[in-house]
């Protein structure tokens, strides 16, 4: 295209040497305009202009603003998780902040469902620990058994209760029972549990057991 510019121009002007060199010192700025222009915008055949090459596919470019390229890890959340069963509303695996007490997991699960046993509710204002388990017992759930298995009884009363009610705590045996009602009926009862084991010589591992359930 510059090439056919320049040779029209130069059929239509015919110069004397003087005035060609005027017309010339006038022409080379345009010119140079031409070049440049030409130099920096090339045409393709469909008529459309090139850009700047588009950036390679698969870059890993960071946002606007210095974000962290994708991919980059993040801190796990802070907390504690807590597991909660039974009788709450929705029982399962929450997230609880660190400090937290068992009622903050209880609310978070939901609350208490009606049948939940309120003689057998966990302490609500323990600190709760990661990992640990938070159990709500329902009215219909059985007492969990104390001395690994043992019938859990009340508190009986060594110088009050009938044989029958001592042979029921854990620890004793039907024979140690009526040992004990012949030593309180002859002694005027015990001064205290201790003597199980000083005077009648019960042992000490079924002592420990028994200790939990008897009274003076």
């Amino acid at each position: 295209m510059l090439p056919h510019l320049l040779s029209s121009l130069a059929g239509r002007v015919a110069l004397t040497p003087r005035r060609g060199l005027i017309v010339g010192l006038a022409l080379a700025p345009a010119l140079l305009a031409a070049v440049l222009v030409a130099a920096f915008v090339y045409v393709t055949p469909a008529g459309r202009a090139t850009g700047p090459p588009p950036p390679p596919a698969g870059g890993n470019l960071l946002a606007a603003g210095g974000n962290a390229p994708a991919g980059t890890s993040l801190p796990p959340p802070s907390g504690l998780l807590v597991d909660v069963t039974g009788a709450v509303a929705h029982p399962g695996v929450y997230r609880v902040a660190a400090g937290e007490r068992a009622s903050a997991a209880i609310a978070a699960a939901g609350g208490l469902t009606a049948d939940a046993d309120p003689t057998r509710l966990p302490n609500m204002a323990t600190r709760l620990k990661d990992g640990q388990q938070i159990r709500v017992p329902s009215r219909t759930t059985p007492a969990r058994s104390a001395g690994g298995g043992t019938p859990r009884v009340a508190p009986v009363s060594l110088n009050q209760a009938t044989a029958e009610q001592l042979a029921s705590v854990p620890g004793f045996t039907p024979d140690l029972a009526a040992v004990v009602i012949e030593y309180r009926t002859e002694f005027g009862g015990f001064a205290t549990t201790r003597e199980l084991v000083d005077v009648l010589q019960m042992s000490e591992a079924d002592y420990q057991l028994a200790r939990r359930y008897v009274t003076i």
